[in-house]
């Protein structure tokens, strides 16, 4: 059964105020379109969470959409920080948020015990930091296999909606990632509801030519939705490049509130949807995006009767 649908739709589907939201895609595939199409719907009180927050985090936070943030890494890449998110745990502006921090490791273990409904998960890794001292969920507990050896555990992480994306999916939902699938999977499986973005939807033939790279099935997906350049001004492994000039524009429109709302006032308010925001753009911005064609090998899957 088809579980197209539009963006719009999907997200007034699935998100209702007060919901806890993940945003997955670690450097690429993330789902900005629908961060976007979040705020144009006038979201409030959402849990939001995300492994490196980056800038749909910025501007749904400036928006108002946020009440709480749990994360791991907060900052504008290889620019500087987050100033709306700043602005919102220190000056409560829009709003005062709370926040839930942790290590990408710890938050992505959070993710992994949540979509395989353990109670918890132990990890190493943040022994000798300073988060346990700020983090209740981060608890330290006896090695049962070794007395003498302490070592942290985080809970499982069950998101009511987790929105990822993947390069072309099949109308039923069963998805195909390739370059870094960093916490989308995991994301996907974890939560109650999946919406699933992709830059293309194309028949279930396709994904059956090439099943290995079926990362995310249709039976854990709620809505799909066809969004080309869904994840600029980040990138789409084999699709576009990371736009970095507009990260840069990022943190001069973000200095003040009051410049950050004429951003989106532009680029957010002011387009009905990602199709616009694309046109706006431009062929020009969008040609220089491309990139040149690097094709994997090949390979014979084999057909038995």
């Amino acid at each position: 059964m088809t579980k197209v649908t539009d963006l719009a739709n999907a997200i007034s589907g699935a998100v209702d105020d007060g919901d806890s939201v993940y945003l997955g895609g670690f450097t690429h595939l993330i789902p900005f379109a629908a961060g976007h199409e979040i705020i144009r719907q006038e979201y409030e009180d959402l849990h939001l969470m995300r492994a490196t927050p980056d800038l749909v985090f910025d501007q749904m936070i400036a928006a108002g959409c946020a009440s709480a943030v749990t994360f791991s890494w907060a900052g504008n890449p290889g620019v500087g920080s987050l100033r709306a998110f700043r602005r919102a745990v220190e000056d409560g502006v829009p709003n005062e948020i709370t926040i839930d921090e942790y290590s990408h490791f710890g938050l992505v273990s959070r993710l992994f015990a949540g979509a395989r409904d353990m109670p918890f998960v132990p990890l190493r890794s943040l022994v000798g930091s300073s988060l346990p001292e700020h983090n209740d969920s981060i608890r330290t507990v006896q090695n049962p296999f070794a007395p003498d050896e302490q070592v942290c555990v985080v809970p499982p992480l069950n998101p009511d909606v987790s929105i990822v994306r993947g390069q072309r999916a099949s109308p039923e939902g069963d998805a195909h990632l390739w370059g870094i699938t960093g916490d989308v999977v995991d994301a996907a499986f974890a939560a109650d509801t999946v919406v699933l973005c992709v830059e293309e939807i194309v028949d279930t033939e396709t994904l059956r030519s090439d099943p290995n790279r079926t990362e995310i099935p249709g039976t854990v997906v709620d809505y799909v939705v066809e969004a080309p350049f869904g994840s600029h001004p980040s990138y789409t492994q084999g699709y576009y490049g990371r736009d970095n000039a507009a990260y840069l524009e990022w943190d001069e429109m973000s200095k003040t509130h009051e410049s950050t709302q004429e951003w989106l006032d532009e680029w957010v308010y002011g387009v009905e949807d990602r199709r616009e925001y694309v046109e706006k753009l431009g062929a020009e911005r969008l040609l220089d995006l491309e990139p040149t064609h690097d094709y994997a090998e090949p390979i014979d899957m084999g057909r038995y009767a």
